[in-house]
């Protein structure tokens, strides 16, 4: 396969999930097995946003950055998902390491039910679910990137 990479252990992922108000953080261990959440991040402009994300690459060398696609359920990209490629492309030029594309249809709504079930209130979810979803996209792409030894290359979007 063009461009395939092997499963490399010893690598930490980040873990995005890119909205108009806050990106959910995720950060896997070093073994590239387990995603854990960190501090949410308020938007508050594409320079801003893209430097505070660059801070977080280099304090915890992370070699290489998984963004959160919301493709439609028919497979379509909707106005968010033009939102956050366009977001994916600044990311693009201004990381050094490779920034991919992960599915994450529903995972939103995977997060608010595993909060719930968590025994969450309601009203402190909100504060909770863009994390819970930046793990929940980081975590399928590490399980992804362990059954399948070669994945598409940097750039291309996982279906």
């Amino acid at each position: 396969m063009p461009g395939a990479r092997l499963y490399c252990p010893h690598v930490r992922y980040l873990g995005l999930d890119v909205g108009d108000v806050r990106i959910g953080v995720a950060l896997s261990d070093e073994t590239a097995t387990l995603a854990s959440g960190r501090p949410t991040l308020l938007r508050v402009g594409p320079r801003k946003d893209v430097r505070a994300l660059a801070a977080l690459v280099r304090e915890n060398e992370v070699g290489e950055v998984v963004v959160g696609m919301p493709w439609r359920l028919d497979g379509s990209l909707g106005p968010q998902a033009e939102k956050v490629t366009a977001f994916v492309e600044r990311l693009r030029r201004s990381l050094p390491v490779p920034v991919v594309t992960w599915d994450e249809r529903l995972t939103t709504v995977a997060a608010d039910e595993l909060l719930a079930e968590a025994g969450v209130r309601r009203r402190d979810r909100k504060s909770r679910i863009d994390r819970a979803a930046a793990v929940l996209i980081l975590q399928g792409y590490l399980d992804a990137l362990r059954a399948a030894p070669a994945l598409p290359g940097p750039g291309a979007a996982a279906e």
